[in-house]
């Protein structure tokens, strides 16, 4: 059955939709659904896993009128645009660990198609509040971007000055602007990689007395730049112990992305985006109720979740593999061909088979055909188990070669939860295996990478050798008699 998603309502609604089907992707953000009430729950709600993030987006004109009492016009555009909506999704919040039921339409004909446990679920509340940036400008000439600067701090020492938002510690939320929307979202665009920085805020707006930034993006650069080596991961705050506050000043973002550092991780991560190809595609046909096989939602049951799990750098290595492997078929061969890769994820546990296809002559393509190639990647997936006991959880992708398959293409999953893997279907899966041989040679493809790759390493100049001089070889014989020869010779 084909789902129906809103697009949003109005232009920053359509916004925010867009934004978040990048990093949540299409098949776990949902933007306008409604309550068992009839009345909006929230302008998007994302969810995948244990995480749902509630959206709410606002725009207020109440300082446009440069006319009015600066002060004046700020506290109304604050109260308009994000304390009211503080409220609101504080009750959202509350609705959802009632365990009442959401729709994707007023009329309640279709439920929110994946399902929240109210008692795990970690609940990410974020207010998106347009239509103070230009203000924010005329206010400060030191602030270039408009961006609100946010205070985490006690409410009886709460700051009331006009573009500083204060937050409460205790029950916190997030807010973003029309500035720091599309960086958060562009720069954070997977879940690991959103939830990772949120839970890393959450963690100082706990830890510290007081947590200030003038801008949402000036935090995140603040976040990049710090990374705790024996946790491997990026943090928000300071080493030392004794630090009880941290403020983040104006401009860090923009020193930030002028950084080579910063550069090259943009550079690396566009051949990522072949992986949220692949799953945005996927998605989509089982949103339009077009995809073969058992669609589900569960994330226990479903390869494109196990694969949306992956954070951006690690994306990176997975396309680049890919990539490579698609080069590496051969370009000559018989009329049928395949071409196997086994990959690492970013979790312990977890690999990919990625299975390439050459067949010719191909009668009825989906009745014949695909159901031969499926059951070939079921059987790779199998097979790399027994190649690497450790896995556990192994995702299988089989596409028909691309040098061979000119503009059409299709794709099969399969997944294999094997925690446990009884002697029977160790043997089984090598029986089954006899007639292709999978994974009888070779290994798991490893490539060490980071969210921010090292610069390339300079190449060392190369040593003058003379034509008497003893050639760098080994052969024992002279340059001129042994590799400049046979290179002259070469190149006759």
């Amino acid at each position: 059955m084909a789902i129906q998603k809103s697009e949003g309502v109005t232009p920053t609604e359509r916004l925010l939709a867009e934004l978040c089907e990048r990093s949540f992707l299409n098949l776990w953000s949902y933007p306008n659904p409604w309550k068992d009430d009839r009345t909006e729950f929230c302008d998007l709600i994302a969810v995948f896993e244990g995480h749902v993030f509630i959206f709410f987006d606002r725009e207020s004109r109440q300082l446009d009128n440069t006319d009015k009492d600066p002060d004046v016009a700020w506290h109304r555009w604050k109260r308009a645009a994000i304390d009211a909506q503080i409220r609101t999704v504080r009750g959202a919040e509350r609705y959802l660990r009632s365990g009442r039921a959401l729709h994707l339409d007023n009329a309640l004909t279709t439920r929110l198609p994946i399902d929240i446990d109210p008692a795990k679920m970690i609940v990410h509340k974020i207010i998106v509040a347009h239509g103070a940036v230009e203000a924010c400008k005329a206010a400060s000439a030191q602030n270039v971007t408009g961006s609100l600067a946010i205070c985490y701090g006690s409410a009886e020492d709460a700051m009331t000055m006009p573009f500083i938002v204060e937050l409460d510690r205790d029950n916190p939320v997030h807010v973003l602007d029309s500035h720091t929307l599309p960086i958060i979202l562009g720069e954070l665009d997977t879940v690991k990689d959103l939830t990772d920085y949120l839970d890393a805020k959450i963690e100082a707006v706990k830890k510290y007395e007081w947590l200030v930034y003038c801008g949402e993006e000036d935090l995140l650069a603040h976040y990049f730049a710090h990374f705790d080596e024996k946790k491997k991961r990026h943090f928000i705050g300071a080493r030392d112990r004794s630090v009880n506050a941290v403020m983040v000043g104006e401009g860090e973002y923009q020193d930030f992305i002028a950084r080579s550092a910063y550069q090259r991780k943009k550079e690396a991560d566009r051949a990522s985006y072949f992986w949220d190809h692949i799953i945005q595609k996927t998605a989509q046909n089982q949103l339009d109720g077009t995809l073969l096989g058992r669609p589900t939602f569960k994330p226990d049951e479903s390869a494109i979740h196990v694969m949306a799990k992956e954070p951006r750098f690690s994306r990176r290595a997975l396309a680049e593999h890919m990539e490579r492997s698609i080069d590496n078929f051969p370009k000559t061969g018989g009329p049928f061909m395949r071409y196997l890769q086994l990959m690492p994820s970013y979790y312990k546990g977890t690999g990919y088979v990625f299975l390439q296809v050459k067949a010719t002559g191909i009668g009825d393509y989906d009745n014949d055909y695909r159901p031969k190639r499926s059951l070939m990647l079921r059987i790779a997936v199998a097979a790399a188990k027994n190649k690497m006991p450790g896995l556990t959880t192994i995702v299988g992708i089989a596409i028909d070669a691309p040098k061979f398959a000119g503009d059409q293409n299709s794709e099969d999953f399969a997944l294999l939860r094997c925690a446990e893997w009884p002697e029977e279907d160790r043997a089984r899966a090598d029986a089954d295996n006899e007639p292709f041989g999978f994974f009888k040679t070779g290994k798991l493809v490893r490539k060490k990478v980071k969210n921010f790759p090292d610069p390339p390493r300079a190449r060392p100049a190369a040593a003058k050798v003379g034509r008497n001089d003893p050639c760098p070889c080994g052969s024992g014989l002279k340059f001129k008699r042994c590799c400049l020869a046979r290179s002259s010779r070469s190149n006759a």
